[in-house]
């Protein structure tokens, strides 16, 4: 038995395997972001398990048409929309020598089951749905059409394939638009845990690390941090990233009075933005929407809670009152930043705060995250080759399973847990103690599982969404379903 997240889903059980991912850019891409990084972060621990990877995506200005990066094989060709022609060329082309296809929607889909054999498993990946961001970027039309390709064209190409959501707020907004498809949660990682935190700022700080990007809305930050700023007039924040909206922003900045408390940094290297981040007394956010909160974790990290307001995505990575703090009226963030400074001045609570985040970043390692995905693409083999209705084997509900490990059971190891769990499913064993989140099954079909394994006696109840995105065995776990439990 192992200490970590079960190895059915190891990588290793994809290898020999030609594995396709679509996606609009590849990571050395000038405009390159946290999509790119989950894909890429994912990709090359394939390839280091033996797994042959290749990317189609669009061609930035200097790119060379084919590359190899960290033994991915990327193809580029095409612009921001003409991509997607090109990569439909290329998958008439390839005759589908793949074994598996993750296809990443970035708004716009490729619509790969058009080119495509029908026995080739496809992964439809999304990270947020872009919905309320064409209404705001595009032309009437142009956002009517955005719309429809993300909404009902998708749905109609792309069927009962399974789906993956980097966040419960992901899932929640694609079934608003009616995907009825299996759609499994795989959150992002982080690249890793400082050995320890930085010495704080002796003035109360905030740190934001953001594209300066209409939907980030740090306008409304900066409107609500000059009124924080009247009640606490030694609190500073620095901005860290670069982007289209800089210039009006810096003159907002002007104009609310802050040119002494607001400090512009553009884009930096990572170890000036994290020299800035971890000496900071915490970060926030404003955004409208998110697939997930990147940023939020990686503040995490260094043991720097987030205030943001209550929006899909963000809510998922901040865990309200333990990492920071929600906000559900954006009138009413101004008085929360003086609300959450005055808690984090007392050196006691600032470090209860700090160890609370690290733990909480701890959770999210581009390890798991690979295994999530590797289970997705291992679940959608079995189907194809297997045949059988997709819904008739998962749904939104998890179970989170926790019992004692029976002696007879650590004899048998990994193999006897195979035989009762699907790939999708992820177990932990610490100190004798069992946990296992079970993907599409509710109580009494884990109930069942269980006594096909020979548990006789576990404690099974519902997993909420801070047990799906922590997984098995961590102290997050179980903070948000202990009521159902049955024995």
């Amino acid at each position: 038995m192992t200490d970590s997240p079960t190895d059915m889903s190891s990588p290793t059980m994809l290898a020999g395997k030609h594995v396709l991912v679509l996606n609009w850019r590849d990571v050395m891409h000038s405009q390159a972001g946290g999509a790119e990084q989950y894909m890429h972060e994912i990709s090359r621990r394939w390839v280091n398990s033996g797994v042959r990877v290749t990317w189609f995506t669009g061609r930035d200005a200097g790119q060379a048409a084919e590359e190899i990066i960290d033994g991915i094989r990327v193809l580029r060709g095409g612009g921001a929309l003409s991509l997607y022609g090109q990569a439909a060329l290329r998958l008439l082309r390839t005759n589908g020598r793949f074994d598996a296809v993750v296809d990443c929607q970035n708004g716009i889909p490729f619509f790969s089951p058009l080119f495509l054999r029908r026995d080739i498993p496809i992964v439809q990946l999304v990270h947020h749905v872009h919905q309320d961001q064409f209404r705001t970027r595009f032309s009437p039309p142009m956002a009517a059409v955005g719309r429809f390709l993300e909404s009902t064209g998708a749905k109609t190409v792309y069927g009962q394939r399974a789906m993956v959501a980097v966040s419960p707020s992901t899932r929640m907004e694609l079934r608003k638009l009616g995907f009825s498809a299996p759609i499994h949660v795989v959150p992002n990682g982080t690249i890793g845990i400082p050995p320890a935190v930085s010495t704080r700022a002796a003035e109360p700080t905030i740190a934001v690390v953001s594209r300066l990007v209409p939907h980030k809305r740090l306008d409304l930050l900066l409107g609500q941090f000059a009124v924080a700023a009247r009640k606490l007039p030694h609190l500073r924040m620095d901005i860290v990233g670069d982007g289209p909206e800089r210039a009006r922003l810096q003159q907002l900045a002007m104009d609310l009075g802050l040119v002494h408390a607001v400090t512009f940094h553009g884009y930096q290297p990572n170890d000036v933005r994290d020299a800035l981040l971890s000496r900071s007394w915490m970060t926030a956010s404003t955004s409208a929407s998110e697939g997930w909160g990147c940023s939020v974790i990686e503040a995490a990290a260094w043991g720097v809670p987030c205030l943001a307001l209550r929006v899909p995505g963000i809510r998922d990575s901040v865990v309200d009152g333990r990492t920071g703090w929600l906000v559900d009226n954006p009138k009413d963030f101004g008085a929360a930043i003086v609300d959450a400074m005055t808690e984090l001045a007392a050196p006691e609570a600032a470090i209860i705060v700090s160890g609370e985040c690290r733990e909480w970043a701890r959770c999210f390692t581009w390890d798991r995250s690979t295994k999530l995905l590797t289970g997705v693409l291992l679940e959608e083999i079995m189907m194809q080759r297997d045949g059988g209705d997709p819904l008739a084997r998962h749904s939104d509900l998890s179970t989170l399973v926790q019992f004692e490990l029976p002696v007879q059971l650590e004899e048998f190891g990994d193999a006897h847990f195979a035989a009762a769990l699907r790939p999708t499913d992820e177990y932990a064993v610490a100190d004798g103690n069992v946990s296992i989140i079970m993907k599409g099954r509710d109580e009494f079909e884990a109930s069942a599982a269980m006594k096909r394994l020979g548990v006789v006696s576990a404690e099974i109840h519902s997993a909420g969404h801070g047990t799906l995105l922590a997984g098995p065995g961590s102290v997050f776990a179980p903070a948000d379903a202990l009521d159902g439990r049955q024995r």
